[in-house]
């Protein structure tokens, strides 16, 4: 009888068994059927969710895109990392044909040398990377097409760009949605669009340039230019030293109208150094009356330092290389941002240098929104030090907090007044006379806006420049732009704004994974503050004893041997031992520096390693435990 038992309990088990295998795979099946498009993202700005404005872009294809993804199966073998990166990629452009309702069809290529695949990656304009001494390539590349003949391609996929795939997949189907590209004219002193450097990399276009290029229509306008053109839709001024009163009178114009405009003005551009000035006569336009009748002023000569977003930099203090904060290049982050606005409410971080500082007219009625702010340890300082050979070091010893934030870049909206109340300004005795297009000009003049202006002001010009956002590689002939800040998408986001376009604003805020770490760096800044004040002291304590020991080696006698008292050798003795003791101390004060860093880093090596096993460990045994005392009192009621 207990064998027959046994024998059914045997049968169950193994139907139990069996039963539960065929539940999972059909469970399994069953969701990857009907939930295969559901993702789950914990990560903490939803790095792996597509955002809102690529499913807009997507919604708003109106025609079917072939979308051909080559990748060539010799080179996932020999770089896994590529064929990690292929998976991704594939992945993505699924979601995308899904999001897309079938608009976009994916084929999917697997080039082998000498074929007609390969043959046709290569008429698309792919390149392919040398992966044997034979001269075998490999691609790994993306081609987009459409019924009009209209062509879109990323000839390489460089992992370098891993963290900004989304944007160039969603730009190259943007790219593809909206042929017709609204008009930015670009008025600036600053050779953005190449040109005005003695070497040849400095005649090249900012990457900035390239970066707009991509989506606008960007067309340069001189600082002497006497009217807007009608086709332009957004103004970009950048630092415009030298406009005349003809191109200041234009500008003012355009924007009382409802021309909406970019602005980048700055007390001290440090990347002007690197350029020639223009030749030829310089307009005095002094841009400043603008800002002022648009109710927001740049104050005069004045930088915006702050302690918690200072960059650190290497500098040379006293013959030897410093690492120390450089407190008025800025690295912002998040809680540097407007997250509420379109323009930097996705945004990561953003390079400024030498920033000036915005504040509000005072009876001015436009709002002033500010976009980008220092935090609360900000400081104001005098241009003139940082101009030249700024002392880096003792910018950071000497700075004291005011305890507020400073504007450094803000929204101007509502209504504003012309800084030429009295019509155009006056022709000079020298030029021709009136024209018929000046009279025009003259009649139609706008004393006042007809509609809220919409500016956007940056106190800030070097932002743009390559330096302070890219590092630019060459990939097998290809330039591959490895952006570490989000200056660019800054521009373009704000350019898009203004332009009347919210198609991919989020999206390119989404570029970086960087997680800083601000606790880290908070008591690393405060522990630095500390030890420069210290390394001072010590300093100035040091070089006076050595001052002493010198005078008293310098006692020389008519045979050349120094002659020393009994006093002076004493004085000797105890100088050497106290200098000894000051570097001991020195070298003590540069080991505290990391002291509250290393504790902080074991404590968290403790929890990651120790911690959380330790507690899923205790968690086992709290369980155990339950279920024995469930089990004995089960057996005892027995």
């Amino acid at each position: 009888m207990n064998l027959f038992k046994d024998a059914n309990r045997s049968k169950l088990m193994w139907g139990g068994l069996v039963l539960a295998t065929i539940m999972l795979f059909s469970v399994n099946i069953f969701f990857n059927a009907v939930f295969k498009s559901a993702r789950l993202d914990l990560t903490e700005e939803g790095l792996f969710t597509i955002s809102e404005e690529t499913r807009n872009v997507l919604g708003s294809l109106d025609e079917p895109i072939v979308a051909r993804l080559y990748f060539s199966k010799i080179l996932g073998e020999r770089s896994p990392e590529h064929a990690t990166y292929y998976a991704r990629i594939r992945e993505l452009l699924e979601q995308y044909s899904e999001l897309s309702g079938g608009d976009i069809r994916l084929e999917i290529h697997h080039p082998e040398p000498f074929s007609d695949t390969e043959d046709f990656a290569v008429a698309f304009g792919l390149r392919g990377i040398p992966l044997s001494n034979a001269g075998d390539l490999g691609y790994f590349g993306l081609a987009a097409t459409n019924s009009t003949d209209g062509q879109e391609v990323i000839p390489f996929f460089n992992t370098g760009r891993e963290a900004f795939i989304e944007y160039d997949l969603t730009k190259m189907f943007h790219a593809m949605a909206n042929p017709k590209k609204k008009v930015v004219g670009l008025i600036s002193s600053l050779p953005i669009a190449g040109g005005g450097g003695p070497t040849y990399e400095l005649s090249q276009p900012w990457a900035v340039h390239r970066q707009i290029y991509d989506f606008f229509d960007l067309r340069s306008l001189g600082l002497d230019a006497d009217k807007i053109p009608d086709e332009i839709d957004t103004l970009m001024i950048v630092q415009p030293k030298g406009m005349t009163e003809e191109a200041l009178y234009a500008v003012d114009q355009f924007v009382l109208a409802g021309g909406k405009a970019l602005v980048f003005v700055d007390p001290y551009a440090e990347i002007e150094t690197l350029y020639r000035p223009p030749m030829g006569k310089k307009g005095k336009a002094d841009f400043n009356r603008l800002l002022d009748a648009w109710g927001v002023s740049l104050v005069k000569d004045t930088i915006a330092g702050d302690l918690d977003a200072a960059r650190r930099v290497n500098t040379e203090r006293e013959s030897r290389t410093v690492i120390t904060d450089y407190v008025v290049w800025l690295g912002l982050r998040r809680r540097n941002f407007d997250t509420g606005d379109v323009i930097t409410g996705e945004l990561g971080n953003l390079n400024l240098a030498s920033s000036g500082i915005l504040e509000k007219v005072e009876g001015s009625e436009t709002e002033i929104s500010p976009l980008l702010t220092t935090g609360v340890r900000a400081m104001k300082i005098d241009a003139v030090k940082v101009r030249l050979e700024p002392d880096i070091v003792s910018l950071f010893q000497s700075f004291r907090p005011l305890g507020k934030r400073l504007t450094l870049a803000a929204r101007v909206k509502g209504p504003a007044k012309s800084v030429f109340p009295d019509g155009p300004p006056a022709k000079d005795k020298a030029d021709k006379p009136e024209s018929k297009t000046a009279e025009t000009a003259r009649q139609d003049h706008l004393p006042k806006s007809s509609h809220p202006i919409n500016v956007i002001v940056v106190a800030d010009a070097d932002m743009l420049h390559d330096n302070f956002w890219v590092d630019i590689r060459d990939f097998f002939g290809q330039k591959v732009l490895l952006p570490f800040a989000n200056n660019a998408d800054f521009v373009v986001n704000a350019l898009d704004n203004l332009s009347g376009s919210d198609a991919l604003i989020g999206l390119r805020g989404r570029g970086r994974s960087e997680r800083p770490f601000y606790l880290v760096e908070d008591i690393r800044r405060e522990a630095e503050r500390r030890y420069r004040a210290k390394e001072k002291e010590l300093r100035t304590k040091l070089k006076d004893i050595e001052t002493k020991l010198d005078k008293i080696q310098r006692k020389d006698g008519k045979d050349g041997e120094a002659i020393l008292s009994a006093e002076d050798k004493a004085a000797l003795d105890e100088f050497r031992i106290e200098m000894v003791s000051i570097r001991k101390e020195l070298r003590n004060v540069r080991h505290a520096l990391r002291r509250d860093i290393e504790r902080l880093g074991s404590r968290l090596k403790f929890i990651n390693i120790a911690g959380m096993p330790l507690l899923l460990g205790l968690g086992l045994l709290i369980v155990i435990y339950r279920r024995r005392r469930r089990a004995v009192g089960g057996g005892a009621a027995a």
